[in-house]
């Protein structure tokens, strides 16, 4: 490669290595720096295991860890399911005008942002919001309903905001589909059960790990969310994240929690990519 190629080369990736240096690699490190930075006095600290041993001891920090992991694993299925139909008839029926307002729909709740779309969710599950009101206009409920603050809101809030992005790889994973494929599974006799177990869901396998793996780390990593629709009883490991640095200035505690939390999304995605049997390459190339 000659001299000025390789200035060009440098050039147009300066700005990416310095994005993922500056702001990715670097905060990660030094957080993991400070999560040994163990307080054996005040504003005295000396380099020790102590912010992880406080997690394994105390019952309420791993039992809301992994009610996150259990959950944000259940909020991923439940997308999935919703989004494949949405994604078959996206990719394989819709055409032309219809197809476009399709995604544009998909979209439509994104142009607010995360906030504003759980406030809504408020709005419509409180005791006095339109869910109850029409619960009790139909005769189904005989009082205000409070469908707040329960683990059936959180999830409801988080498949909502996870459904785009399962959509969009499912979507582009099906319209690589052969359609003569499919005939051919018909003609050999199989049933719509077989077609799709056998053909359709293996080709779409890169677009459903990659939609996965961006609707589970956006939903173990979520906020707003758990906070705003679960209340007290949401138990978020977010929650105890930001209770650490914000409410009880322990940095290097919420330093460990925050190391936990990535090892916990890392190995879930590791664990996908297994089970699937699919590349981490391919599946990037999908999202």
């Amino acid at each position: 490669m000659k001299p000025a190629h390789r200035l060009t080369l440098f050039l147009l990736m300066a700005p990416a290595i310095l994005w993922l240096g500056l702001l990715i690699i670097l905060p990660h490190v030094e957080i993991l720096i400070l999560s040994f930075s163990q307080r054996v006095a005040p504003r005295v600290y000396e380099f020790g295991f102590g912010n992880y041993l406080e997690f394994f001891t105390e019952p309420l920090y791993w039992r809301t860890f992994a009610r996150t992991a259990i959950m944000s694993i259940m909020v991923t299925v439940i997308t999935l399911v919703l989004a494949f139909p949405i994604a078959m008839y996206i990719a394989r029926v819709a055409q032309g005008r219809v197809k476009a307002m399709l995604l544009l729909l998909c979209l439509l709740p994104f142009w607010v942002s995360e906030l504003v779309r759980t406030l809504g969710w408020m709005m419509l599950l409180r005791e006095t919001g339109i869910i109850s009101y029409l619960l009790r206009m139909t005769g189904l409920a005989s009082q205000p309903v409070e469908l707040l603050y329960n683990d059936g809101a959180v999830i409801l809030g988080l498949v909502y905001g996870g459904l785009l992005f399962m959509i969009v790889p499912l979507a582009n994973a099906l319209e690589s589909l052969e359609p003569s494929v499919v005939e051919a599974g018909f003609d050999l006799g199989g049933s719509r059960w077989t077609v799709l177990r056998r053909i359709v869901i293996p080709h779409a396998m890169p677009g459903i790990v990659a939609g996965s793996i961006i609707v589970f780390m956006l939903t173990v990593g979520n906020f707003a969310t758990p906070v705003l629709l679960g209340g007290k009883n949401g138990l978020w490991f977010t929650e105890q994240i930001y209770a650490q640095f914000i409410t009880r200035f322990n940095w290097p505690q919420g330093a460990a929690f925050g190391i936990l939390l990535l090892l916990l999304s890392s190995a879930i995605v590791w664990a996908g990519l297994r089970l699937t049997r699919q590349s981490l390459g391919t599946t990037l190339r999908q999202a």
